[in-house]
């Protein structure tokens, strides 16, 4: 019930002092329903159980109840005039908003006998007043909720024998993106820049829910754009709305995601800005468009699985296909185990229909974490790609990972790993392939690499390595690819490289 009333935007922008009392919309609301609610429960104890409950108390709850509803009616006016909220929505919960206040001045009236020197029967509208209130309040806060997080904020988790009995649709499926195993191959805009879409913007930019009137969950509303005009200018990312109010500063109001959401990275950023300057195609693959040495690292950071060439430059390069791990014997993985990851939101995909061998991802399961983990040895023989990059996971669940022997590929890119957990990996044998883009490597974890044979590919950038400790692997195994070169420092100088350009966001 984080939101109570919000009216109607005006079309005009409001002035700064009127969004300023406006924010407090949020603070006030609390208190309507704070103190109707004690009066509706001391008049049913004083109703049920004829407790002695001192008229003159639940009097002065009332008249405060009334006050804050107006309160609350004023500001969530001015916080309104922001707009993006939808319509209907807005001015259902209007007039519930405005009821609560109307009826809980009413039953301040009743009950203080003021509305009784006037009215003689006017006592018996007390009750029905303070109840229709009530209802009001709750019908009133539930909208509320959808406004500021969607229409299906309350019934998001419901489980399904209650939304029958409820009548409340089926839950829709979870947005399921198809990770990526070779990057060259990937779709731009549905393998890469959708799932940044989703996990950091279309909260807010939905089909319920349209800030600005924008709507970012499908191809055809992000190029419809919002209200002020178009949200991106295809191979112009500096002229971009969609580009620009995720690099103003944090602490400004236009800056996006709001303050206190989860921010976009900057390899988030640059993808975007990579994909705008490319035209913003919704149909192409990563080979289909020119990859500059800027945004390279990144793309790679995504995932291997084979030479990826771009304008004849290398992008990424995964183990090698004929590896023998991919073409060993294995047994069927149990399908009840393999639920179970399931059940964590892991994706669980075979890597060929002829064997057993599998690939387990945790591309939609970002709050995977150590805990978690114990389950993976259950298919020790069978997963050989592991991909649990992004996600909670700290060195304990290196030592779960350690018992995966035939692990041939292995994503820790941005998680909580250090040289602590990488002694664990020394016994993997099998291992090709380990991307530890965005952790706390240092030259001491390198140390622990020296001695696994068969390491092809590692990537190392954002890490704390230095270039004399690549230097010292590179002569400890000629034969492995170490890539990294590319400092933290340099991809932030990349994707802020049009805020200096960039104008000031239409209000």
């Amino acid at each position: 019930m984080s939101e109570l009333i919000l009216l109607q935007a005006n079309p005009s922008s409001p002035a700064d002092w009127v969004l300023f009392w406006g924010h407090f919309h949020p603070l006030i609301v609390h208190m309507p329903i704070g103190f109707l609610l004690i009066a509706g429960l001391l008049e049913i104890d004083r109703l049920t159980r004829r407790n002695s409950v001192s008229p003159h108390t639940i009097t002065l709850i009332l008249f405060w109840s009334a006050v804050s509803a107006t309160l609350a009616c004023l500001f969530g006016y001015m916080l309104s005039l922001g707009g993006g909220y939808e319509e209907e929505t807005l001015s259902s919960h209007k007039w519930e908003g405005i009821g609560v206040a109307v009826f809980a001045w009413l039953a301040w009236s009743v009950k203080s006998e003021n509305l009784g020197r006037i009215f003689p029967f006017a006592q018996l509208l007390y009750l029905p007043a303070l109840g229709v209130s009530l209802v009001l309040l709750l019908a009133a806060g539930h909208l509320g909720g959808n406004l500021t997080h969607g229409d299906d904020y309350l019934t998001q988790y419901m489980p399904e024998t209650m939304r029958t009995l409820a009548g409340v649709p089926p839950k829709q499926k979870e947005v399921k993106f198809e990770p990526i195993t070779d990057v060259n191959q990937a779709m731009v805009y549905q393998q890469i820049v959708n799932p940044i879409l989703h996990s950091r913007c279309v909260q807010c930019h939905n089909a319920g829910k349209s800030k600005a009137g924008l709507r970012l969950d499908s191809p055809e509303m992000i190029k419809k754009g919002y209200e002020d005009g178009p949200v991106l200018v295809a191979g112009k990312s500096t002229a971009s709305e969609l580009v620009k109010v995720c690099l103003l500063p944090e602490d400004d109001e236009h800056h996006m995601p709001p303050k206190g959401k989860n921010q976009l990275k900057e390899s988030d950023i640059a993808l975007l800005t990579w994909w705008i300057d490319q035209g913003a195609p919704f149909d192409k693959k990563v080979s289909d468009l020119k990859v500059n040495d800027a945004i390279r690292p990144v793309l790679a950071s995504l995932g291997g699985g084979g030479p990826v060439e771009n304008g004849g430059v290398q992008v990424a390069s995964g183990p090698a296909p004929d590896s023998p791990v991919l073409t060993m014997k294995v047994p069927a993985a149990d399908s009840k185990i393999v639920d179970e990851l399931k059940k964590l939101n892991l994706l669980v995909l075979p890597l060929s229909k002829e064997q057993n061998q599998l690939e387990v991802s945790a591309v939609n399961a970002h709050t995977f974490n150590d805990a978690q983990a114990a389950e993976l040895p259950k298919l020790s023989n069978q997963i050989v790609w592991l991909k649990l990059g992004d996600t909670e996971i700290s060195d304990a669940a290196l030592g779960q990972v350690a018992k995966l022997k035939n692990l041939q590929k292995l994503h820790l890119e941005e998680t909580n790993v250090t040289d602590v957990g990488l002694k664990q990996l020394k016994g993997l044998a099998n291992l090709e392939y380990l991307n530890l883009y965005g952790t706390a490597i240092t030259d001491a974890g390198l140390t622990e690499l020296a001695g696994m044979k068969n390491l092809r590919t590692v990537y190392l950038w954002q890490t704390k390595v230095t270039e004399e400790g690549i230097a010292r692997l590179k002569t400890a195994m000629p034969k492995l690819e170490v890539i990294g070169g590319i400092s933290e420092q340099a991809v932030a100088d990349f994707v802020k490289v049009g805020e200096s350009k960039a104008s000031e966001p239409k209000k």
